[in-house]
């Protein structure tokens, strides 16, 4: 195991303790898009697995939307020979938010949505006591400066989220990783990534803008998103 893999996944095992992520007997859905993220997900949830005193299952899901350039087939032929469950789930939701998207407006909304609804289900479905997404650090600090800035809100994300209809338990076992580490991971390991290639045809989202500020105050202040991540649990309710 190299250093980077190691110090990741000591960061994911922290995560865990801190925010009771993981449990003796739970059954976890790792939700695989084909992106950086869940492979590196998937992978330092098997390798944590086999140090934890206790045990837990993991199946893989990845949901087909039916694009028509997406080559899942990459990805199903690489969950085939890990050693792990894994379903593909097939829901055309590609379609419908291409229809119901209007022009200029940013798909990643009704996608999410579409998306996030089916992935419930399907957790239900197959028994499992937590949902696995791929969210890191710099997820959550894009999402908070993008509440600030657009929606006049203070609002992240948290690494453990009870569902609104309270039958899915939401988890973010990356959310101290910071997106360089599970890409020089990604490489490392060479994973197939697979492209997003529904968000790559809107080029100038809001979130890509809030990246490309973080990049530059970052050429400044090497430590810009450490401190922004870090202010999320030093909060001052005084001021």
């Amino acid at each position: 195991m190299s250093r980077l893999e190691d110090h990741l996944l000591h960061q994911v095992a922290r995560a865990s303790i801190e925010h009771h992520l993981l449990g003796p007997g739970d059954r976890v859905m790792v939700c695989m898009s084909g992106g950086k993220d869940s492979y590196v997900l998937l992978h330092l949830l098997r390798q944590l697995r086999r140090r934890t005193p206790f045990d837990f299952e993991l199946i893989a899901v990845h949901l087909d939307q039916g694009h028509p350039r997406f080559p899942v087939h990459i990805l199903e032929d690489w969950l085939a020979r890990q050693d792990v469950p894994y379903e593909i789930v097939r829901e055309p939701t590609y379609a419908i938010v291409k229809e119901k998207t209007p022009e200029g407006k940013a798909y990643c909304t009704l996608c999410s949505r579409l998306r996030r609804g089916i992935l419930y289900t399907t957790a239900a479905r197959l028994g499992c006591t937590r949902l696995a997404l791929g969210h890191h650090r710099d997820d959550a600090i894009e999402t908070l400066l993008l509440n600030a800035l657009y929606a006049g809100q203070l609002k992240a994300m948290p690494a453990r989220l009870i569902s609104d209809d309270g039958r899915n338990t939401v988890i973010r076992p990356l959310i101290h990783c910071a997106e360089r580490d599970i890409a020089a991971l990604a490489e490392e390991l060479a994973f197939p990534i697979l492209p997003c290639t529904l968000c790559s045809e809107q080029p100038d989202l809001k979130r890509a803008r809030v990246k490309r500020l973080l990049d530059t105050l970052e050429e400044e202040h090497p430590h810009v998103r450490a401190h922004l991540y870090a202010s999320l649990s030093n909060v001052r309710p005084s001021h």
